[in-house]
């Protein structure tokens, strides 16, 4: 596996997998687990070189959140990467991606307002506009994310179709299933903060989740049922929840009954130091 840092080699090691075929970007901030090798898997299951990238990106995170904190491990993960075949890893700098005077910004409207975007201001911007760039420096043929951050692979989507962009299309950037520990709870770099009573804990973030979804899809009041489950998570040791919506699964339109639609309940909330998201389908009426 090769790995570089700059982007003149990066577009010259990327010019040489092109030659082979197809080119595959999985985008991740590191502190890799088996959600984001999953990811490379599906890569490679597709006949493509992989390319991979790790850079924790300070246009997320706000102002009071864990960019200090964030686990920043090149090496565990560089290792990770080389036991899956990954062919190149692009590990730029903050100097790199962002040279002295940057000043340019994506804003995605609609997809990115509530659920994390009114928690967390800014912090699609930060997204669309580090992904954009990642999309711009590869050329990948296809991306891959993970659908445990649904909102986040939405506003992409919706990047990509606004700016039409080619590499990849709209239609090229692929949502993997989220990977989850055998307790249900969906894998995460921030699992990590959790401290042994926490993670025990953890679980009842998906457990609940699953109840109400089947509340819904049985007929329950969905205000009533979102209700019901917001009480149940800070019940299991939750110290809050940030929000807990019916969304349409496409554009996240905010549902206040069943839909004859794909639909996805969202969901964050926070557990001693750390802040959990997860979503679940939910089938139509």
């Amino acid at each position: 596996m090769q790995t570089v840092h700059a982007l003149d080699p990066l577009r010259n090691a990327v010019a040489e997998l092109r030659k082979t075929g197809e080119v595959a970007l999985v985008p991740t901030m590191g502190a890799l687990h088996d959600g984001h090798l999953t990811l490379v898997r599906e890569a490679k299951s597709r006949g493509a070189s992989v390319v991979v990238s790790i850079f924790v990106n300070p246009l997320q995170f706000g102002a009071n959140e864990d960019l200090d904190a964030y686990p920043r491990q090149l090496a565990r993960d560089s290792a990770l990467l080389e036991a899956e075949g990954v062919d190149l890893l692009w590990a730029p700098t903050v100097e790199a991606m962002y040279p002295a005077g940057f000043a340019s910004n994506i804003s995605v409207a609609g997809v990115s307002e509530g659920l994390c975007g009114a928690s967390r201001p800014g912090h699609f911007d930060g997204v669309a506009t580090v992904v954009c760039k990642l999309f711009n420096q590869v050329m990948p043929d296809i991306a891959l994310f993970g659908e445990k951050d649904w909102q986040q692979l939405a506003v992409i989507r919706r990047m990509a179709r606004d700016l039409d962009l080619t590499r990849p299309a709209a239609a090229a950037i692929l949502g993997v299933p989220t990977v989850r520990e055998a307790d249900g709870l969906a894998m995460s770099s921030r699992n990590a903060y959790l401290s042994a009573e926490d993670r025990q804990a953890a679980v009842a973030l998906p457990t609940a989740m699953r109840r109400a979804i089947a509340a819904i899809e049985a007929g329950v009041d969905v205000p009533e049922t979102l209700a019901t489950l917001q009480a149940e998570i800070v019940a299991g040791g939750f110290r809050s929840v940030d929000y807990a919506e019916l969304r349409d699964a496409d554009d996240l339109t905010v549902l206040t009954t069943r839909s004859d639609r794909p639909m996805r309940l969202i969901v964050a909330a926070r557990i001693g130091p750390a802040r959990l998201i997860d979503n679940m389908a939910v089938n139509p009426s």
